[in-house]
């Protein structure tokens, strides 16, 4: 995701229209249908609210489950033959392209349609930049000025030698201005399992960075350049009923989703350009007239970026191998002002490696390419493609500070996405959550078991000796949007009320909340075989929640999980109400005492009790406070103001024992009173002691002492007070 892709989202708040896609029975999926808009080709557009998807994939989707033993490691559907040359003063693209399609369905298709990704650049009503005003004008740094807009032309393009035409459309009913997708009608259908070539000449003119793709000064990353094909979905595949062209306009907040196939590259650039791109390079660069031409080539990949600069560095280059991967040549592209920063991403892009690799399955490439963008260029960092991703870039990396973990976990963050968009290749546009999300929760799996805290403190602090740290999972729970989630986590990316933030935060919280009821052995089975079972294949989040509920054996859990966080907006709110413990004393009153009624007086009742109390005291000279001659009465009551979780109540007592007691009622009941009658007073009592349920909305109030406390709030005046002297001490001194 672009820009800081794990920071941004927590202050990216666009406030768009929200649209709910489905809605389930707490463990039962209910399908709702959505009409989808016919063309006039016959084969409709995906719905333009599509999210979610609720029933899984057929078995044979997208050609069924890689085995191993094919000849490819995807079912390659397109293939790309690009030769492109780079103006660097002029900031364009010049390109011929070769596109070659696979038709994957039983019936000829006569009309194609393209992304042209650029075009979301080239003035302010397009959907790209309506959407941006929508949300107040806050997701970029700033707006383009004259001469920075960006587009791309399709100066010719023929089937075969005959020309073909070209009309725009907005699948999604955006604005009639915007042209980011195209239509082609093709004077010769492709036949059912036959493929045809596309001869394209194109200009692309790359704007100033704003958003994933540009340049500043002398840098280009040159990404969503070329026209790219849209994906023709069939019957069973992400809940398509019949086929239909998933070919979304370029939004704001979404990315993006294409088929699988191989690409073959040659890049003309400046012999004093340095370049780095998606693929295998082929050879030595060839020089003519004063330009190098760079060829790579990698298949099963669905997209291809590159970058060029003639300031970079020499590149560092490492390696890494692991159990089940090629190994793999690294490097990392960076400015010399930035070297600082070049070490510390190879080393985090062979710990994400090796990771990944261990933990969800092997990296099946034989080369990453990282980039560190330069001063003035922030809008192009933190962006994944296949083999290729751009980090963050700092002067200097001081030992835990904040530099040190964001450069640390963007590295991961957007590796990791070669894993989530990349070899597994959800649909960014519709289900931002199974990769966003996802890739959000696995690095800061990655970091918690690195061990690894956010120290967010400035460095004058720091030099102060304030430096507190908190492990990644609490870190997200700002962006979680707890209290009043309007979008469920599996919404589409651009038709949320709250932004693109919570894909982040609020998803990565929800699987730390699933996973610690599953626990990490079942999670971490669960996601080895949806990546085992889906790689190079786009599951839906149906097929996720199929995956991991039959491999972890809890298909009731992992249900209700998704039925109240994913396909809805479900609130956790558990809290204890109320704790006393009270010793059981005799009363005042009439009684049958040896067979007679006695009747006994307050007087004589207190006397009884002091009695009481004297003789256990002489003969229980240790005796921990909270303990006596009479038992006590300990009762609890919880309260639950959300959905239905699965909770643990703990209640400790002041002898060091403890009851602990499972609170998960079936019947919807929204409180619960737990009665204990122990020799010992009660000391607490805590719902969710394992902090199982991060997504809890207020975990203040899940816990109480019998005995007032205010230990807590005198530690936070005392913390406070100190970080006041400290400051007016520092200004003292300045």
């Amino acid at each position: 995701m672009n820009a800081h892709s794990y920071r941004k989202p927590a202050i990216v708040l666009a406030a768009l229209a929200a649209a709910t896609l489905a809605v389930l029975a707490l463990a039962q999926v209910q399908v709702i249908a959505i009409p989808e808009p016919y063309t006039d080709t016959g084969i409709p557009f995906a719905p333009a609210q599509a999210g979610a998807v609720a029933a899984p994939s057929a078995p044979d989707a997208w050609g069924g489950p890689r085995t191993g033993s094919e000849p490819t490691l995807s079912d390659r559907v397109v293939d790309y033959k690009i030769a492109a040359t780079l103006d660097p003063d002029k900031h364009t693209v010049d390109g011929k392209q070769q596109l070659t399609w696979r038709n994957r369905s039983a019936h000829p298709v006569r009309t194609v349609y393209l992304h042209l990704y650029l075009n979301a650049f080239e003035h302010a009503g397009t959907t790209f930049f309506t959407e941006h005003r929508a949300s107040g004008g806050g997701m970029f740094s700033r707006d383009p000025r004259e001469g920075e807009w960006g587009h791309i032309n399709l100066r010719s393009v023929t089937q075969g030698g005959a020309k073909v035409e070209q009309s725009f459309v907005q699948p999604d009913g955006g604005p009639a201005s915007d042209r980011t997708v195209v239509r082609l009608d093709l004077p010769q259908p492709v036949q059912a399992g036959a493929s045809t070539t596309l001869d394209i000449d194109f200009h692309s003119q790359l704007p100033r960075l704003l958003a994933r793709s540009g340049y500043f000064g002398s840098f280009h990353l040159v990404a969503q350049w070329f026209p790219k094909i849209g994906v023709l979905e069939l019957a069973g595949e992400r809940g398509a009923t019949r086929p239909r062209w998933n070919v979304h306009e370029y939004h704001a907040e979404s990315e993006f989703y294409a088929d699988f196939g191989s690409y073959d590259v040659k890049l003309t650039v400046p012999k004093d350009y340095t370049v780095g791109a998606t693929g295998e390079l082929q050879g030595a660069p060839v020089e003519k007239n004063g330009m190098l031409t760079h060829h790579y080539v990698q298949g099963d990949v669905h997209d291809f970026a590159w970058t060029a600069d003639k300031r970079y560095a020499a590149p560092l280059m490492g390696s890494w191998s692991g159990a089940g991967s090629p190994p793999v040549s690294i490097k990392v592209l960076y400015m010399p002002e930035f070297a600082a920063s070049a070490a510390p991403s190879l080393k985090a892009a062979q710990d994400a490696l090796t990771y990944y690799s261990k933990t969800l399955g092997p990296y099946p490439y034989k080369t990453l390419t990282v980039v560190l963008p330069p001063h003035n260029a922030s809008e192009a960092a933190g962006m994944e493609y296949p083999t290729f991703y751009t980090a963050d870039s700092y002067a200097t990396v001081d030992p835990k500070s904040r530099q040190e973990f964001e450069l640390d976990l963007v590295n991961i963050h957007e590796f990791g996405h070669g894993y989530f968009y990349g070899i597994l290749a959800s649909n960014e546009f519709e289900e931002p959550m199974l990769d966003e999300g996802l890739n959000e929760y696995w690095n800061m799996r990655m970091a918690r078991e690195r061990g690894q805290l956010l120290h967010p403190a400035p460095r004058w602090l720091r030099a102060i000796g304030v430096s507190p740290g908190f492990d990644g999972f609490h870190f997200e729970l700002g962006g979680a949007v707890r209290e009043n989630p309007a979008d469920p986590a599996g919404q589409n990316a651009y038709t949320r009320l709250q932004g693109i933030g919570p894909a982040y935060n609020r998803s990565a919280t929800i699987f730390h909340d699933l996973e610690a009821q599953l626990g990490k052995q079942a999670t971490e089975q669960a996601f080895k075989e949806y990546y085992q079972r889906w790689r190079f294949r786009h599951p839906s989040t149906a097929d996720l929640r199929e995956t991991l509920a039959q491999a972890s054996g809890q298909r009731a859990l992992v249900e209700r999980v998704f039925a109240q966080q994913v396909y809805r907006t479900g609130k956790v709110d558990d809290r204890v109400q109320s704790i006393s413990s009270e010793e059981v004393l005799p009363q005042p009153g009439s009684g049958i005492v040896n067979g007679k009624r006695v009747e006994l007086t307050q007087d004589q009742v207190d006397k009884q009790i002091d009695d009481a109390r004297e003789k256990w005291e002489k003969a229980h000279p240790d005796a921990k406070h909270g303990a006596g001659p009479y038992p006590y009465r300990t009762e609890v009551v919880v309260r639950r103001r959300g959905e239905a979780v699965p909770q643990t109540l703990l209640v400790r007592f002041a002898d060091g024992s403890s009851e602990t007691v499972k609170w998960d009622p079936q019947n919807g009941e929204r409180w619960e009173r737990f009665v204990w009658q122990k020799p010992v007073k009660a000391v607490s009592a805590e719902l969710d002691p394992e902090r199982k349920h991060l997504l809890d909305t207020n975990k203040l109030d899940d816990s109480r002492t019998v005995k007032a406390d205010g230990s807590a709030a005198r530690r936070w005046t005392f913390d406070l007070a100190a970080l006041a002297q400290a400051i007016l001490t520092l200004i003292a001194t300045i």
